[in-house]
């Protein structure tokens, strides 16, 4: 493991800091790009009533925004397609959202939402394309198995996504990672996948990982099981195995109400820095960053689940 790497793991998991920009040593070398990455935000069923309720749809954003907003590049996986006339509801697993949530995307300086997940397609064809059209009219890039891409500061980012849980092949998504790089100054692929309610990823989706990587992707974000899961550093790049859940209506346990948001600073193409905030969700809609005890608690288990010894794709 180089410096940086070093740096990465003592960074993260002894010194967690409070939502804000780090002090980073001189390692650091400028100019700096911060990417926030989130987990599932599913603008449906309860989290919909809910701002229908309160004719607010920057509510869920309310007490995140303000750190959402400070990055160069903030990505969300958006679980719902935010459709014309979506019926208000509290009940069932066809979700929809109101295209008004727009608002709070906006509100929260989202520039990347990925929709290669399993509940993107609920509303079929036409949800998709609406949903497509309403982000893309409003500057947000939508991250699938075709290659997009943004500039910022020199550096050109490219995004990729999949739903493993459509068993797509991996020779084909790794061929078209491999494609992408050679485009791309840094590469962020999505991957929608895993078991639900499991705090360990399966050895396949960890070789997954792996082969990406090996493939070219500089970054993973990974989403779908609702509790957070390990972080990697393998071959100086991250991997997330799982945010859990950010804006989502499963109220029933602690572990379904608790995710992290992932912050991250990249320098000439490399990551030099990464923090990792715990949040808790309430109102069956709204998280908020934890504090003191609870925080400490939540990236203890971070940093004893993310040893080696204790992945099960280890």
């Amino acid at each position: 493991m180089d410096l940086k790497a070093i740096f990465l793991v003592i960074y993260l998991f002894f010194n967690p800091s409070s939502p804000s920009l780090p002090s980073s040593p001189s390692l650091v070398p400028e100019p700096i790009i911060t990417i926030i990455s989130t987990g599932d935000v599913i603008p449906a069923r309860t989290v919909n009533w809910k701002m229908t309720q309160y004719n607010d749809f920057t509510y869920p954003f309310a007490k995140t925004a303000d750190f959402l907003r400070t990055a160069d590049l903030t990505i969300i996986n958006l679980e719902a397609p935010l459709v014309t006339n979506c019926p208000v509801t509290r009940e069932g697993m066809v979700f929809c959202g109101d295209q008004r949530f727009i608002q709070g995307l906006k509100f929260a300086g989202v520039d990347v939402a990925n929709l290669a997940n399993n509940h993107a397609n609920n509303w079929g064809e036409v949800g998709f394309e609406q949903t497509k059209k309403l982000l893309e009219e409003n500057a947000i890039l939508t991250s699938g198995s075709e290659l997009v891409t943004k500039t910022i500061k020199g550096t050109t980012f490219g995004f990729l996504g999949w739903d493993i849980l459509e068993n797509p092949e991996q020779a084909k998504i790794l061929a078209a990672i491999r494609q992408a790089k050679t485009q791309v100054d840094f590469l962020i692929v999505s991957f929608h996948w895993g078991a639900e309610y499991q705090r360990f990823p399966a050895a396949q989706t960890v070789q997954l990982a792996r082969e990406a990587i090996d493939n070219g992707a500089d970054m993973i974000l990974g989403n779908h099981p609702h509790w957070y899961q390990p972080i990697e550093f393998y071959k100086d790049k991250l991997i997330v195995y799982a945010h859990g859940n950010f804006i989502f209506d499963q109220e029933w346990s602690r572990e379904t109400k608790t995710g992290i948001i992932g912050k991250y600073i990249i320098a000439k193409g490399k990551i030099v820095d990464a923090q990792f905030f715990p949040i808790f969700i309430e109102d069956y809609s709204q998280p908020s960053f934890l504090e003191g005890d609870q925080k400490e608690m939540v990236l203890e288990e971070l940093k004893d689940i993310s040893s080696p010894t204790k992945s099960s794709g280890n």
